[in-house]
């Protein structure tokens, strides 16, 4: 029975990790497509191969489902890339990557940006950019604030930096220029940097 059991269980834990895969990469598509997020449960349902009835078991409701889709899309295209230029002397590279990849999915982040999940998706989002500014923050700045001022100062930048993304994708020319706005936040950062060098030397 034991045995029964052990090949069952991992059985079944692919078929969710499947279907919850799918169910993000529908919702993804859909909202992209149509540049909404009002696409009805039916339909990102159909396009994942899967019931109704496994998406609400999976994820309780669709706006749930777009933020996780969401934050699946962040993890597996950007992080990995932003981890591996964290060690870069030059940080353009980073802020391009994010560039880049917020210009290639546009129409699914603005629609989420513009709709119920965008506080939900602000939030989350701040949460997993945050470790990143905060181990900058400290190898720039870690002999001129103590850990209390860093983690304020990483999430005071966090949440500017998220603001400013949400009004470059939401309201900014088309085509988005990744380029551009990598030369924006970098010159951001600098002044910033070179604000607080100047005033811990004081």
């Amino acid at each position: 029975m034991t045995g029964d059991w052990t090949t069952e269980a991992p059985a079944k834990d692919r078929r969710v990790r499947r279907s919850r895969a799918a169910l993000m990469r529908a919702a993804v598509e859909l909202v992209s497509e149509r540049g909404s997020a009002a696409v009805p449960v039916s339909e990102i349902a159909a396009a994942a191969d899967v019931s109704r009835q496994v998406l609400y078991q999976q994820f309780g409701d669709r706006d749930t489902l777009l933020l996780e889709a969401a934050l699946d899309l962040v993890r597996r295209e950007l992080l990995g890339d932003l981890d591996g230029l964290a060690s870069a002397a030059d940080k353009h590279g980073s802020f391009l990557a994010l560039g880049r990849h917020f210009a290639t999915h546009r129409r699914f982040y603005r629609a989420l940006l513009t709709g119920a999940s965008a506080y939900a998706l602000n939030k989350a989002l701040t949460g997993l950019f945050l470790p990143f500014n905060r181990e900058h923050l400290g190898h720039t700045l870690g002999d001129q604030l103590d850990a209390a001022g860093v983690d304020d100062l990483a999430t005071f930048l966090t949440g500017g930096a998220g603001a400013f993304v949400n009004a470059w994708v939401v309201d900014g020319p088309d085509p988005l220029d990744p380029e551009e706005f990598a030369g924006r936040l970098a010159r951001m950062r600098s002044v910033v940097t070179t604000m607080i060098t100047k005033e811990a030397g004081r």
